[in-house]
């Protein structure tokens, strides 16, 4: 008998709870307790941390989970860890649910960097009109460029003082390509700082930076432990001893 835990918080990973509900497979769908209002799912869920790999291993034990399922965020990357150490633990088997990286088009003007401060660093010294679309958690280290005129985009408004002012849009994806040309043009946007996240839920931004000509700085993702990784809902039911309908 299979009971699943998902570690979810991505489109991606709603699209697998659905599947998983509709083959009537035992799953449990964790939220990692970032976002306030998280997507209703059609499994049980639970929201908040684990404690670090040990205490996942303890869960998987206490809750006889019997598969795991990372559908986390690309650079959710010490929760990715964590996932790997616990089943090792644990000795459950684990598969990773992750969208490939964008790669870049014709007319695309990437500056690729390693991590947030290299994207800090890769900032001009010149003002500018700057759309950070990073998340809330990487913002800080951008304090460092005060010159510059921040957009930001956060699913739930900040619950703090931002280390820095800026415009703020308060919004959940997925977002289409008018939208976002028409946000960066009303803005002024000059620059986009963003995570390669792949998937075509947040590439709208990406396609409308290269119609307008933008340069992106682009951070690439973590390094994680080596893992059994496919890019389809249709590939981690399979590995569940199931057929997904929706072939996604």
């Amino acid at each position: 008998m299979i009971r699943a835990l998902v570690l979810g918080g991505t489109a991606d990973a709603s699209l697998l709870a659905a599947e998983i509900a509709r083959a009537g497979i035992e799953a449990i769908y964790s939220y990692g307790g970032r976002t306030r209002a998280p997507t209703d799912q059609p499994l049980p869920t639970r929201i908040g941390g684990f404690g670090g790999a040990n205490g996942l291993a303890d869960y998987i034990r206490r809750e006889a989970i019997t598969h795991v399922i990372d559908a986390t965020h690309p650079f959710a990357a010490e929760m990715s860890r964590n996932a790997v150490a616990a089943c090792a633990k644990a000795g459950t088997p684990l598969i990773a649910l992750e969208r490939a990286p964008w790669t870049k088009a014709p007319g695309d003007n990437w500056i690729e960097v390693s991590n947030v401060n290299t994207a800090v660093a890769a900032l001009p010294e010149a003002s500018a009109n700057v759309f950070l679309a990073i998340g809330r958690q990487h913002i800080a280290p951008f304090a460092n460029k005060p010159q510059h005129t921040y957009t930001l985009r956060f699913v739930d408004p900040p619950e703090a003082l931002l280390p820095f002012a800026a415009d703020v849009i308060v919004s959940r994806g997925p977002f289409t390509l008018d939208g976002e040309l028409q946000m960066m043009r009303t803005r002024g946007i000059a620059l986009i700082v963003a995570r390669n996240s792949g998937g075509d839920g947040a590439r709208a931004k990406i396609d409308a930076a290269r119609m307008l000509g933008l340069p992106v700085i682009m951070i690439s993702r973590p390094q994680l432990p080596e893992r059994l990784r496919v890019e389809s809902v249709a590939e981690i039911m399979q590995w569940l001893g199931h057929s997904a309908r929706l072939g996604a």
